[in-house]
């Protein structure tokens, strides 16, 4: 029996070159009690990085899984933000130490708007599923979903005083909802394109709509008295419900109910923005005094909320227009007057503004930029050091020489628009080729341009360093391969010394542009791709033709050759890799590789493994010799433009169009092909059933309200746990009855080791419920559980609730089961006796647990008050406010000392 071929695990090893992904908000957070304005959080792939914009240092890193993060949302304490991702999940993680505390799975799509209440204990999300889910943050819990909308959520807001809730969205609607009742009572639909933002400004009186136009649209909410009927006339108003009241609806329209409950909305007027595109964000600081405004034509407008007794007087101030391509924007207001506003911009970059606002005139002044720790653009080429320590980038505009282990910037300089590049033996030099045709040469220790070379008359599309490392090859869009050799030369400008340059000594013309060119490591051959689909193999001496590759369909975007240059494999626009023989030009294998386009191909040093990616976002590894399919590197959002593989084998940098660059590292862990497969399959089931349609409640209409749940690979597994560990309690109490049996025919006792493996059954049953169960959300479980397993399991909540274990629990999930299964178990006399008990102890248990937690909720007051009078401290919010006049007072007088001074 022969061995068998071992492969070895790479797996991600960390995330670099991306400051701030575009499909996530910018947010300001506090850290350890830190100073407010100095920190922002900001979305990175499917992590949330916090920056320190003073220091422009990455402080904190919040790990996400999979998916990109698209919203973020920090908690009124400040110690929590919640993170929602493209999957539809929201994580609520720690600012102290970076742990995910609770996560909820409610939405199929992405989360398109967070919002916490007041008080922080509860949470709203939207989502492009047009679905809002209210959850409940302290039971870690959803409450219900609210369905009405029919696009994108873009907006949802809770009202602080009032259990009320306002949603925007993109079929030009603004609903309110009534938490109470979960039911929409009002839709204003005034709107004639999406509504893409809103605020709550004057105490809540105001709500503050901005739409595709230019226009912001302000509505006067009235609050109608509590008592009032519905149908008795308006004081105001004087007017019946059967009254078709125009002047209140405003713009609108005939569709409006007329009746008006809870509150009324009528339009106060408009505010004309500069911009003239749609609004891309609309927010407020969180005194709502600041109104911060951007479009996607480059303007961010700061409006300043008047009081209303200074309405008259002005009617707004517009404080400052920054000509930034805003992706998002955040901003926060001190009590001095000073605002910041942090901007994170779609060219990967942030940046932070001051301005007084109790100037007449302010004008903003920037005070930080966070720009060295990535591209402008998207790295279009990569390459390793030769002692695997350095790694360089270069984009459109720049190009940056990392350190692999510490994935710092150690030099950054500017350069043409880059498209292939590589380190000059002894890696001193870097050689770029870029998209005008010239080569450029970098010295990495003074971080200068050396020399610029006019090598192609188009785009130079590859270039590769010779194997006896004596000069390289380039080949562009001209049809041109030219021969280039190092040298030493003496210029005034750098002194003494010699620097390097390239002397061209030979030129291969071709009849098509070529796309990439490799050397045999052997350096006996020359590999050619040209733009009519074919790759050509010339001698490296004579340059006389040697063969032909054809068969490919698409041009052939990459190719590498082996490291004993036996085999050459060719990567194409036709999503196809090829594996050749270099003997006779032969096609040993084709194999469908990517769902889009292979734009790069590398093998793995002193092996015929070989990596690939595409454009389909993927990075995948082959072998070259059994032809299978390895592993699937997943990670990046955007194309793949490159990889850069270490001359070890050990690490793998890719680039992508999510401006990220990612570091994978070879372990020790081998893998198991079909395993491999088998894992693959598991996602793409759990994918389907995440697509899949929602969960139905028996014996329940759909309407405005529904549970917040969402069926998953994992409650289908906490189901299964359950249904396992209810066969077991089955069997067990089986043997038990008949041990019963036994000892009862025989006189003897009935306690012993079967009794005494029930009790171990009942608390492995409950450990079992606790863990899949202790999330409502994880309710879906019970709706795929069999009827047949609802009767042990309402046996096994009985036993629970007698013995007063885990009482709040078992509650929810027993009327939750009996809302399911009512007609069956009503039905069912065998259940009727288990029933009766159930409701006789929830109710003495419930009333327990009730009158403690009284009775320690008075003994608390009770020792907050003894202790208050005897020390003549105050407690909790009174303490918090007292320290803030405190922090007043000392400011204003360290301000009346520097006035004096």
């Amino acid at each position: 029996m022969g061995l068998t071929k071992q492969y070895l695990r790479y797996n991600a090893s960390a995330v670099f070159g991306v400051i701030g992904s575009q499909k996530a908000n910018i947010a300001y957070v506090t850290l350890r009690g830190g100073e407010k304005g100095r920190y922002v959080a900001v979305g990175a792939c499917e992590h949330v990085f916090i920056w320190d914009v003073r220091k422009a240092e990455k402080v904190l890193i919040l790990q996400g899984s999979k998916h990109d993060a698209t919203y973020l949302c920090p908690s009124p304490d400040g110690v929590h933000i919640a993170v929602g991702y493209e999957d539809g999940c929201v994580r609520i993680f720690s600012l102290l130490n970076g742990e995910n505390n609770v996560s909820f799975n409610g939405h199929k799509s992405a989360v398109t708007s967070i919002q916490y209440d007041a008080l922080g204990a509860r949470l709203v999300t939207g989502s492009r599923d047009t679905d809002v889910i209210v959850w409940d943050v302290i039971n870690e819990c959803g409450l219900y979903r609210l369905k009405g909308h029919k696009d994108a959520i873009t907006q949802a807001l809770f009202l602080k005083d009032r259990n009320l809730l306002v949603t925007s969205s993109k079929d030009s609607f603004v609903k309110w909802w009534d938490l109470d009742t979960q039911h929409c009572f009002k839709t204003m639909v005034g709107h004639r394109s999406e509504v893409w933002g809103m605020v709550l400004l004057n105490q809540e009186n105001r709500l503050l709509t901005g739409s595709a136009d230019s226009e912001l649209r302000g509505w006067d909410i009235e609050y109608l008295e509590e008592g009032k009927e519905v149908g008795e006339p308006m004081e105001k108003k004087g007017k019946s419900l059967l009254d078709d009241d125009e002047a209140d609806s405003g713009d609108e329209g005939p569709n409006e109910d007329p009746e008006e409950r809870i509150l009324s909305c009528k339009k106060a007027g408009s505010v004309i923005r500069e911009g003239r595109d749609r609004v891309v964000s609309l927010t407020a600081d969180p005194k709502a005094k600041v109104v911060a405004c951007h479009g996607v034509d480059g303007y961010l407008e700061l409006f300043s909320v008047v009081p209303e007794e200074d309405v008259q007087k002005k009617i707004e101030k517009k404080l400052k227009k920054a000509r930034k391509k805003a992706k998002s924007v955040d901003c926060i207001l001190f009590p001095n007057g000073e605002l910041k506003v942090a901007l994170l911009l779609q060219n990967n970059t942030i940046e932070t503004y001051n301005l007084n606002t109790t100037e007449k005139n302010a004008t903003g002044t920037k005070t930080s930029r966070l720009t060295l720790a990535g591209h402008r653009t998207d790295a279009r080429t990569l390459a390793f050091s030769s002692d695997n320590i350095a790694v360089l980038s270069a984009s459109g505009d720049t190009v940056k020489v990392w350190n692999r282990a510490t994935l710092q910037v150690i030099r950054t300089m500017a350069c043409e628009y880059a498209l292939c590049s590589l380190f000059v033996p002894g890696d001193r030099q870097i050689i770029l080729g870029t998209k005008s045709g010239k080569i450029q040469i970098f010295d990495l220790a003074s971080g200068s341009l050396l020399e610029t070379r006019e090598a192609h008359d188009g785009a130079l599309w590859s270039v590769c360093l010779s194997p006896d490392q004596r000069g390289i090859v380039t080949g562009g869009a001209d049809k041109t391969v030219k021969f280039w050799d190092f040298e030493l030369i003496k210029d005034k400008d750098s002194g003494p010394n010699k620097r390097l340059t390239l002397k061209h000594t030979r030129m291969l013309q071709l009849d098509e542009d070529v796309l990439c060119v490799r050397y045999s490591p052997d350096q006996r051959l020359l590999a050619v791709s040209l733009l009519d689909c074919t790759v050509k193999i010339f001698y490296t001496d004579t340059l006389k033709f040697f063969l032909s590759l054809y068969g490919h369909k698409l041009p052939v975007l990459c190719l590498d050759i082996s490291h004993d240059s036996a085999l050459i494999a060719t990567g194409s626009a036709d999503r196809n890799v090829k594996v050749w023989g270099l003997d006779f030009g032969d096609c040993h294998r084709s194999m469908f590789a990517h769902d889009d386009s292979v734009m790069f191909l590398q093998f793995v040093p002193k092996t015929h493994l070989f990596f690939t990616a595409g454009k389909d976002r993927k990075i995948k590894q082959w072998d070259a010799d059994k032809f299978e399919h390895i592993q699937t590197l997943e990670g990046h959002k955007g194309e793949v433009w490159c990889l850069a593989i270490s001359p070890s084998g050990d690490y793998v940098v890719s680039s992508s169009h999510d401006k990220s660059l990612r570091l994978w590292e070879r372990t020790r862990e081998p893998i198991i092909l079909e395993e491999e497969k088998e894992m693959e399959r598991e996602a793409e089931f759990e994918e389907s059933l995440g697509k899949g349609e929602e969960p139905v409640v028996p014996g329940e209409t759909k309407g405005e309200a529904e549970p917040a749940g969402k069926k998953t690979i994992e409650t289908v597994k906490a189901a299964e746990r359950i249904m396992e560990a209810l066969e077991l309690y089955r069997e067990e109490s089986k043997k038990l009855e008949e041990h019963k049996a036994a000892c009862e025919a025989a006189g003897k006792q009935v306690w012993n080791i079967f009794s005494y493996l029930s009790i171990n059954i009942y608390c492995y049953c409950l450990e079992q419920i606790y863990k899949s169960l202790s999330n409502l959300w994880n309710s879906v479980s019970l709706l795929v559980l069999p009827f047949p397993y609802i009767p042990d399991l309402l046996s096994l909540f009985n036993s629970y609730v007698q013995q007063g274990l885990e009482v709040e629990l078992v509650c929810r999930c027993l009327f939750f089961l009996l809302r399911i299964h009512f007609g069956q178990i009503t039905s069912n006399h065998m259940l009727l006796s288990v029933i009766d008990d159930l409701r006789t102890n929830t109710i003495s248990k419930v009333r327990e647990i009730r009158d403690v937690l009284g009775f320690n909720s008075a003994g608390l007051q009770f020792l907050q008050r003894e202790i208050e009078s005897k020390e003549d401290v105050m407690f909790f919010a009174d303490a918090t406010d007292r320290f803030e006049e405190k922090k007043r007072k000392r400011r204003k007088r360290e301000r009346a000392i520097l006035t004096i001074t």
